[in-house]
């Protein structure tokens, strides 16, 4: 192995916050191990796991929605590394998971690494994004043996 073959070390100062009840929640080793995979710089992440109120008031407080969603991102504007807190709602992950047909932790793993893409920049607002994050987060969640997330197999409605 040469220095171009050598990796960039990468400091991930992690913290999780665990508010919910849920007693399905990734390890904080799993937590760890998927933020590393989405990161290509150093990065201060908190992640929180919250139950469906929180998340509710959340997401009316900060993006004007009237419901609970899976995941939301915030970027704290850092120009040496990464900063931000990702809030997961337990409960909706859970029946999301279950609609979608797949585990739990597999569908924690596409959300972490769904917001540590978001931490970094990356957005699907437009088709073309869309499609970059989503190639992305499949080779991600490959090097987990998780199926494509946006497989049709998925998707049931």
């Amino acid at each position: 192995m040469n220095n171009h073959d050598t990796p960039r070390i990468k400091r991930l100062q992690l913290t999780v916050q665990r508010a919910s009840r849920s007693t399905d929640q990734p390890s904080d080793r799993q937590i760890r191990q998927w933020l590393r995979a989405a990161l290509n710089t150093s990065a201060t992440i908190t992640v929180r796991f919250v139950d469906r109120r929180e998340g509710h008031q959340l997401n009316l407080d900060y993006r004007h929605k009237d419901y609970a969603t899976n995941v939301l991102t915030f970027s704290y504007d850092c120009s040496t590394k990464v900063q931000g807190d990702l809030v997961l709602c337990a409960p909706v992950v859970r029946e999301e998971a279950r609609q979608q047909g797949k585990t739990p932790m597999h569908h924690y793993a596409h959300l972490i690494i769904h917001g540590a893409l978001h931490l970094q920049g990356h957005d699907h607002e437009l088709e073309s994004e869309a499609r970059v994050m989503e190639q992305r987060e499949t080779e991600i969640l490959a090097k987990f043996q998780i199926a494509d997330p946006y497989a049709e197999v998925y998707h049931h409605g």
